[in-house]
């Protein structure tokens, strides 16, 4: 299957049982090596004769941070600039819905090619999927002055998040060749591409490349990948920089790739932060939200009923009452008491939920909901939000736990049993995936939930609201409502009253955004 696009001529594969052509590995802006290390993304150069896209193009390079990814990409290189494309069109389609969807991962890990993202299946619904890479860690989020000295906008870092930028662009410039309408394209992410979402609706640079945005998990607000300010990112990568003994990016940029990658894992550092660039990202989310300047478009997000174990907020004390005083007092020593208002702990069960609810929103879900908050209040486009619920199926080898990132790991430590539905856990059942991810052992109801979750993204994918025959019905959320609609996603997927606006709102002013 080949195909023209604005750089050339690409030749995909085309699936006869699926009827879906895919094209892997297509380069979207010039690798981002030599010289171009650390710079923001550079349009391709035109090639000729025919570009094969039939296999993933290398990831970015990372450390295995979270040791439960399955790649399918082709190693890892700086030379990482490569997107993919399902599409269920023929010669005579035009103006489908796209779907662009960013991996998570922190901004240190992730890539593209991971089964759980596959497009195959969300494409058959009538929709071109594209999978993202971009640069992650010291290569995609490095600040220093003296790379702020050499940019045009001068300033530096975000580099991972001008690739998206890039890449929405270039969806933009070709989606039309894959049967896609460039006015039509909705961006999708999980935690670090949630986070991007977040980001890209926010930034000058990209919001006009987008018609809609879903979030599953996280957003960039405080407490979660907010950006600082450029003086300090420049003066973290300058300590960074002087620490391993180099004193000028020119020093740095002459180091091979392996050198850079050996000294960013013996730092220790988890990444680099997200900068307020004064370019892609001008001020917080916050701030750009409540000025009415981020992307007026439809937006669907949520996340998930146990993000992260409540050990996490215990610091390993016992599921007792006592405990989970004696830990909200040292964790909270000015609002304690409004915290145990809030948070229900009167037995072990009702401190296990407590615990699981403050970890999370600490962690990822308060950022979301924000978001959310910010948007239903600031824009007059809809907003929808859902609490994903679903209890996961056991593990089908008993050598193997789940890992934070949504897979699984060989003999890591035996989780608790889980209260929820965990970080993660959600991409798979969202994209329609199940058969893809074998390390689980699905059931009939796994099926049912991930078709009904599939089918609310392919709706407002295609419309710009979730709603459709056969399935529950979901409301918008109301800038003010005291109780938001949420939507449970769950084996029996039902909408409530959400009536935890009193935990959020407690931590909005406890992490300064309101």
């Amino acid at each position: 299957m080949q195909t023209k696009i604005k750089n050339g001529i690409i030749e995909g594969s085309f699936d006869t049982k699926s009827g879906i052509q895919k094209f892997f590995g297509i380069p979207f802006a010039k690798p981002p090596v030599g010289e171009l290390r650390w710079k923001a993304p550079q349009p391709l150069e035109n090639w000729n004769g025919v570009l094969k896209t039939m296999s993933f193009g290398p990831r970015a390079i990372q450390a295995p941070v979270f040791g439960d990814m399955d790649f399918k990409s082709d190693g890892l290189s700086e030379d990482c600039l490569y997107l993919n494309v399902w599409t269920p069109a023929d010669r005579y389609t035009k103006d489908l819905p796209v779907l662009v969807y960013f991996y998570g991962g922190g901004f240190v890990a992730g890539d593209g090619s991971e089964p759980r993202y596959n497009g195959e299946a969300m494409s058959q619904k009538g929709i071109v999927v594209v999978t993202v890479n971009y640069r992650l860690n010291i290569f995609g989020f490095y600040a220093h002055p003296g790379l702020s000295a050499e940019a045009p906008y001068k300033a530096s870092g975000n580099y991972g998040l001008l690739d998206q930028m890039a890449s929405l662009k270039w969806v933009k410039e070709n989606i039309e060749a894959f049967g896609g309408d460039p006015n039509k394209v909705t961006i999708a992410g999980e935690s670090a591409g949630s986070i991007s979402v977040s980001y890209q609706m926010a930034s000058p640079l990209s919001k006009d490349y987008i018609a809609g945005a879903i979030g599953e998990s996280g957003a960039g607000i405080n407490p979660t990948l907010a950006p600082v300010s450029l003086e300090e990112a420049e003066k973290t990568g300058e300590d960074f920089a002087k620490e391993a003994g180099y004193s000028t990016i020119e020093e740095l940029r002459k180091l091979s790739t392996k050198k850079i990658y050996e000294i960013y894992n013996e730092s220790k550092r988890f990444g680099f932060p997200v900068v307020l660039d004064g370019y892609f990202l001008p001020k917080t989310l916050t701030e750009i939200f409540e000025a009415k300047e981020q992307a007026m478009v439809p937006l669907l997000a949520g996340w998930n009923s146990a993000e992260i174990p409540g050990m996490a907020f215990m610091q390993g004390k016992p599921y007792t009452p006592e405990a989970f005083i004696e830990v909200v007092k040292s964790t909270y020593p000015t609002d304690y008491e409004e915290v145990l208002k809030l948070h229900p702990h009167a037995n072990p069960e009702e401190v296990e939920w407590s615990a699981t609810h403050l970890a999370a929103d600490r962690f990822i879900a308060y950022s979301t909901w924000k978001w959310i908050d910010l948007h239903a209040k600031n824009s007059d486009q809809p907003v929808y939000r859902y609490l994903y619920s679903k209890l996961r199926p056991p593990l089908k080898d008993s050598n193997l736990s789940s890992g934070l990132a949504g897979g699984t790991i060989e003999g890591g430590p035996k989780m608790p049993e889980a209260i929820g539905a965990p970080h993660a856990c959600e991409i798979e059942y969202a994209m329609g995936n199940l058969p893809l991810v074998d390390a689980y052992s699905w059931t009939p109801e796994d099926y049912l939930v991930s078709k009904t979750f599939m089918n609310y993204f392919a709706n407002f994918i295609k419309t710009g609201n979730p709603n459709g025959e056969d399935l529950p019905s979901w409301e918008k959320v109301e800038g003010s409502d005291p109780t938001p609609p949420t939507m449970v996603i769950d084996v029996e997927s039902k909408l409530i009253q959400a009536t935890d606006q009193a935990r959020y709102q407690f931590h909005d002013k406890y992490y300064g955004n309101n």
